[in-house]
């Protein structure tokens, strides 16, 4: 704690200047005691200057930390700082004492006008690297383990003393230009306040700017000359919610911590600290149903006690609580004491802001929203499954779609834990990040309302140069999700342009399942979507007119990725259950499985589906299948054959012991070079079975057949490979 005086020398100005970490407990608790003892009329806080008009705001009951600053350009909103407190910031509680006090309240810092315009945070990395010097002086390797056993734990701090080491160690370095200028503004705004009359002023700033404003100011011109020409941007300034999690991160004033719920357990348990700690890590052990008794947490307890007093630390930290819960609580499993640590010594925390603080019209649509559809916003992560039967599940599925076309990722779509084939249920995870309250400013821009600037944001993607069918297609089905019915009719009509321009059947057959899907699954949504029917059937007729020539010449992976878009294309149809259309694709396949200059990937992969339409019986399968394997064609081409034959389902061969045979037999003839060629597609074949079918061929081979030719047979290769098998393990079958 430093004293100056300043002013007039008939009624001088009592100044006193506590140099802090931000986000420290021990650092927080020193400055009420401070201000408490010393009653200011004027509290001057680090942070950006021009948001004095929203301070009073933090006055409110309504407003619970962890809350953060947002500063933001107006012509650009995605430039942004923010300047998080949590309870147990030394800002937030000056802040709160001055409001309980009647005292005047201020930031004193650059105002985010020119630290956004400098395209900078006004960051306190330096503070860290100074304190991390007076770490390694007192023996400690570790910034963070130092300061949680000398300041964190103690109930008052010696802020002269934190003063003159920082000053002495700011004479080793070189203050760069930046900081030069935060501080020469924090003058400006000391010398401000003493000329506006007040006699009484407590300064709260990081510690490294504490020998700065003490001792005499001087002249005001040399502070005055470094901030002259500053740039400046239009800024806006507002309250946004914050989270433990995100104090990890360094903005506005550059802190971060990496234990904010171990800090705040500090800030307000300061009794009995380590077992009431213990006490919360059993509680949360014991939710994920493991045996967790009074007995762990007093053992916990006295083996932290015990490493501080070893460690001739006073009082238990971090480090010694993190060993005893991991030796005591965690029977030495570091995923549980991962589990630990993301609950409670970093801990999920959100803070809320009073409902009038000032926002852009979208986010308090989205806020009116999400209380009707009794969506909470929350740190956590969460599964919410809809069932879009349900007027309300519908509703919230359309709003976090849309919000997914803002890029405002409050909900990500997660697989249901709810078994159903059915079309009528989503999941989504959702988890509220402080930066989404950036994305919602961001995307004010489109529209003062979440259906207006999605539908905005969607019609701008679709008009850009250059957007492709599949482009096109995508934006359609989100349109639908998202139920922006007004955006249909220009985007069939831009995919209707776009596939008329577009020559390259890949191309076509990408676009044609999404909008399959949207037609067949519109009218779970309520749309009418009959407008997109006659696309659908142009863009398949156009693919069955162009496959036979684009399955001509294909090298191996070009055959791969036009495999899997035939894949999906005769997937999309069994869906759309239209007689014509299909058979109508059929015939195109056909065209293909007859050809001998095409690759075995896909006339194999034709047949098969051929065969399961019931375009081919068994007998003419089982006929292709003798010709492609048979001799003439290099056992790579022949592998190949068989991975597009085969590939996706193993069943066939257990059921058709024809089929298994034919397989059989090819695969038994292959001599050791050409074996060893095709093992790598074979394995890619059977390995992408579903277990329950390899189980199934598994007894096939070791199933009782014989065969004629008194070669060895399925079996008893099995057997001989078993028997190798073990005989190299060193086990008895």
């Amino acid at each position: 704690m430093t004293d100056a005086l300043f002013g007039r020398t008939d009624t001088p100005a009592e100044i006193r200047v506590f140099g802090i970490r931000h986000h420290g407990p021990g650092s927080a608790r020193a400055v009420l005691q401070a201000l408490t003892e010393f009653e200011p009329d004027t509290v001057l806080i680090e942070g950006p200057s021009d948001a004095d008009p929203v301070l009073a705001l933090a006055a409110g009951d309504d407003m619970v930390p962890p809350v953060a600053l947002l500063a933001y350009a107006r012509d650009e909103p995605a430039r942004a700082a923010f300047w998080p407190f949590a309870a147990f910031s030394p800002e937030w509680q000056a802040l709160r004492w001055a409001h309980l006090h009647d005292a005047d309240v201020r930031f004193c810092d650059l105002p985010a006008a020119m630290s956004l315009a400098a395209d900078r945070e006004t960051g306190d990395r330096a503070t860290d690297d100074l304190l991390g010097a007076l770490a390694r002086a007192a023996g400690h390797t570790d910034f963070e383990q130092w300061w949680d056993a000398v300041v964190e734990h103690g109930t008052a701090q010696a802020f002269d003393e934190i003063t003159d080491a920082m000053r002495a160690l700011r004479e080793d370095i070189e203050i760069d230009e930046h900081t030069a200028r935060r501080e020469a503004h924090m003058r400006q705004v000391l010398r401000a306040t003493v000329k506006a009359g007040a006699r009484a002023i407590a300064v709260v700033c990081g510690a490294m700017h504490a020998p700065a404003l003490t001792g005499r100011l001087g002249p005001a011109a040399p502070d005055a000359r470094l901030l002259k020409g500053m740039p400046k941007v239009k800024t806006a300034l507002t309250w946004v919610p914050w989270s433990h999690s995100r104090l990890s991160l360094s903005s506005g004033y550059g802190a971060g911590i990496t234990s904010p719920g171990w800090y705040h357990h500090l800030f307000t348990r300061p009794g009995d600290t380590t077992a009431r700690w213990f006490t919360r890590v059993a509680r949360v052990l014991r939710e994920e149903d493991l045996p967790v008794s009074s007995a762990h947490v007093i053992e916990a307890t006295r083996l932290a006690d015990t490493l501080a007093a070893l460690r001739g630390r006073a009082v238990a930290g971090l480090d010694e609580v993190v060993e005893a819960t991991r030796a005591a609580l965690c029977d030495g499993d570091d995923v549980l004491l991962d589990l630990v640590t993301r609950r409670l010594v970093v801990g999920e925390a959100l803070g809320s802001v009073s409902d009038d603080t000032p926002t852009v019209p979208l986010d308090t649509d989205l806020q009116k929203q999400s209380k009707s559809l009794r969506l909470k916003r929350s740190a956590e992560a969460k599964n919410l499954d809809l069932d879009l039967r349900r007027d309300i599940d519908l509703a919230r599925s359309r709003l976090l779609h849309r919000l997914a076309l803002l890029d405002i990722d409050w909900g990500t779509p997660a697989e249901s834990e709810v078994r159903s084939t059915g079309t009528f249920r989503e999941t989504w995870t959702l988890k509220w990040e402080p930066e989404s309250s950036v994305a919602i400013v961001v995307a004010s821009r489109w529209g003062t309302t979440v259906e207006s600037a999605a539908a905005a944001r969607l019609a701008e993607r679709a008009a850009r140069p250059g957007a492709t069918l599949a482009d096109l297609t995508a934006l359609l089905e989100r349109a639908l999700l998202a139920d922006l019915r007004a955006t249909v009719p220009t985007l069939v009509t831009a995919i209707d342009a776009a596939a008329a321009l577009d020559h390259d059947v890949l191309h076509l057959m990408g676009a044609l399942p999404t909008l399959v899907r949207t037609v067949r699954y519109g009218d779970v949504r309520g749309t009418d979507l009959s407008s997109l029917e006659h696309v659908c059937d142009a863009l398949l007729a156009r693919t069955c007119a162009g496959l036979p020539a684009a399955v001509t010449g294909l090298d191996h992976d070009a055959a791969d990725a036009l495999r899997t878009a035939i894949d999906e294309v005769h997937l999309a149809l069994a869906v759309r259950e239209d007689p014509i259309t299909t058979a109508r694709w059929l015939d195109s396949l056909a065209r293909v499985s007859d050809r001998d200059d095409v690759d075995g990937l896909l006339t194999g992969r034709t047949t098969r589906m051929l065969r399961d339409a019931g375009r081919l019986d068994g007998h003419d399968a089982a006929v292709r299948v003798a010709r492609a394997l048979s001799v003439g064609s290099p056992a790579a081409a022949k592998a190949r054959w068989i991975d597009g034959f085969l590939g996706g389902g193993g069943l066939l061969l257990v059921h058709d012991s024809a089929l298994f045979e034919l397989v059989d037999e090819w695969i038994s003839g292959l001599t050791e070079e050409d074996f060893v060629d095709v093992l790598p597609v074979l394995r890619r074949t059977f390995g992408a079975f579903a277990f329950g079918e390899r189980r199934l061929l598994g007894q096939t081979v070791r199933g009782e057949r014989t065969r004629q030719t008194g070669a060895p047979t399925a079996t008893g290769r099995g057997r001989i490979a078993l028997t190798a098998t073990a005989s190299i393990l060193g086990v008895t079958v």
